[in-house]
């Protein structure tokens, strides 16, 4: 393709951006107004689907597995550490 058709293509893409931002700009107050006159509230957040449900109690799970698995190596590594002590002392 020739440099000047790419230059085109690429300043037509960047005014059709624009253009959409500023139709968007200029659109709000009309929105917002014909919001208030339908009486349409805000938009709430929806209820967290069965799925996130389950990811975010699997993450809890996950996080208190790994803590529970911390405890249990260091408790493990204090008794190693005991016994070393208690095996060279009596040597």
């Amino acid at each position: 393709m020739s440099k000047h058709f790419e230059d085109a293509r690429y300043y037509l893409g960047r005014a059709a951006e624009h253009a959409k931002a500023g139709v968007k700009e200029e659109l709000e107050p009309v929105e917002a107004r014909v919001k208030e006159l339908v009486g349409a509230e805000e938009e709430e957040e929806p209820e967290p689907s069965r799925l996130d449900r389950i990811q975010a109690d699997l993450k809890g799970l996950e996080e208190r597995a790994e803590g529970e698995a911390r405890e249990a190596v260091a408790s493990a590594r204090a008794r190693v550490k005991e016994y070393r002590g208690h095996d060279a002392a009596e040597q």
